[in-house]
Parts: C-alpha cells; sequence; structure tokens
C-alpha cells in the first residue's frame, strides 16, 4: 500500500483546530492541486473562494447552523459552481451559449468539476498532515452566502471546506459494505439481501456510536437516514437555481 491510499483510507473529517492559519504556500498548493482535478471537456466550471475575513467566517458560521469550526479554522474555501466566465466568453466570442450554460446538463458538470476539485483539495491537505471538513450547512442559507461573498450571477456557493491543524481526531465512521456499494455488471439489488445488508451495517454504526459517546448514543444508521430524509430542508433550492441562471431546462 503506498502513501496515496494510505491517505484516502485515514480520512475522517476534523472539526477541532488549533489556532493556527495556512500560508500562503499551502493555500496556493492546496488550490492548485484542486485544478489538476478533471473537467468536463475542458469547461473548468467551478470558483473557489478563501474566506480569511474573520467576521464573514462568523457569519457563515451562523448560516452553517452556528458550528463554531467554520469560525475556527487554518483556511475556509467555499467551492463554487461557476458559468459566470462563460457568459463573459459569450460576449467576448460573440456565441449564442446561454441556452447551454442554463441546461441541467451543464448544471451537473459545474456541480462534478466543482466536487472533483474539492476532493483534490481534500487529499492535497490531508497528504500534508493537515485536517478537513466539508460544509454543507452553507446551503441553510445560499442567498445570504452570495451577499456577504459578493458571488454574482451564473454562480452558486455549494459547499465549504475548512482546512486546519487537527486538535482533536475522531474515529472514522465505519463505511457501508464494499458488497452493498459495488455492482458489478449490473445494479444488484436483491430485496432481502440488500435489506439484510442493512442491518448487517446498522450493528456497526450502532456499535460506532455507542462505544464513541460511552452509551450516550445508541442509533442504527437506517433510523439516522429516516430521520434525516423524513424532514423538509433547503426547499427552496430549486427555484434559486434557477434565479441563478442554471438548471432552467
Amino acid at each position: 500500500m503506498n502513501a496515496t491510499i494510505e491517505t484516502i483510507l485515514a480520512h475522517r473529517s476534523v472539526r477541532d483546530f488549533e489556532d493556527k492559519k495556512l500560508t500562503k504556500e499551502q493555500i496556493e498548493t492546496i488550490v492548485k492541486c484542486a485544478q489538476s482535478a478533471s473537467t468536463s471537456s475542458f469547461i473548468q466550471a467551478y470558483s473557489i473562494i478563501g474566506v480569511t475575513d474573520q467576521a464573514k467566517k462568523d457569519q457563515l458560521a451562523s448560516v452553517a447552523g452556528n458550528q463554531s469550526y467554520v469560525a475556527k479554522n487554518g483556511h475556509l474555501f467555499v467551492f463554487c459552481a461557476d458559468f459566470y466566465r462563460h457568459e463573459v466568453i459569450g460576449e467576448m466570442e460573440d456565441a449564442n451559449i446561454l441556452q447551454t450554460i442554463e441546461s441541467t446538463e451543464k448544471f451537473m458538470v459545474g456541480l462534478i468539476d466543482a466536487a472533483l476539485a474539492a476532493q483534490n483539495a481534500a487529499l492535497a491537505a490531508e497528504s500534508m498532515g493537515l485536517g478537513i471538513c466539508y460544509i454543507g450547512g452553507l446551503r441553510n442559507d445560499l442567498p445570504k452566502v452570495c451577499e456577504l461573498l459578493e458571488i454574482r450571477e451564473r454562480v452558486i456557493p455549494l459547499f465549504g471546506m475548512v482546512v486546519g491543524y487537527p486538535a482533536k481526531m475522531n474515529e472514522q465512521k465505519p463505511r457501508l459494505p464494499l458488497e452493498h456499494l459495488y455492482h458489478e455488471n449490473r445494479y444488484e439489488a436483491e430485496k432481502e439481501s440488500y435489506q439484510q445488508q442493512l442491518l448487517t451495517y446498522n450493528e456497526t454504526i450502532k456499535h460506532y456510536y455507542d462505544t464513541r459517546t460511552a452509551g450516550e448514543r445508541v442509533e442504527t444508521w437506517t433510523e439516522q437516514m429516516a430521520r434525516t430524509l423524513s424532514r423538509r430542508t433547503r426547499m427552496y433550492m430549486h427555484e434559486f437555481v434557477k434565479q441563478k441562471g442554471m438548471n432552467k431546462h
């Protein structure tokens, strides 16, 4: 097993950081690694906003559900799907590209490009001995995020990523078993077998929470998912995305 695979397999979310900022060189290295990710048809439909202003970080932490680590970290990156530059390209080249960049297909390209770039950034940071945590809570109020970060039309902030020197490392959360996730040649989901795999995984997760919280939390994964997915959250998103000039058709 090489060092790259060891870094990938050692991943865990870090939510407690030392009071130490990343250097300019570290930030630039992480961003360059993000840029080295694959991008659909060389479109490069994303941007990354680094947030160093503490007042803005505090407000973003509030948006994200008062997550303290959004305010207290080595650096905060915000990953965005971005077709503003392509709108500019259309004007520069006198090309009619609006229907294309407003399509669901290109919306998906922006999401995928940003996610690939972010994962490259995460692996780069972790290979440098840093810890990371993705911040989906920014989507609680994207209009507020856009206001704080002065984000243009055709640009959608998707998620944040906090990076820093870990003050505490949690145990890894056990993932779904490989045989439940990986299929060959066809999607295999014989229902009884599928349910049994989930029941087995439930026992693993229940033990994980029980051990981590000294018995204060005993919960299965299917219970957690059923509760999470029963809540209607961020239901404004469809209209917000269309107002941003994406996913219109």
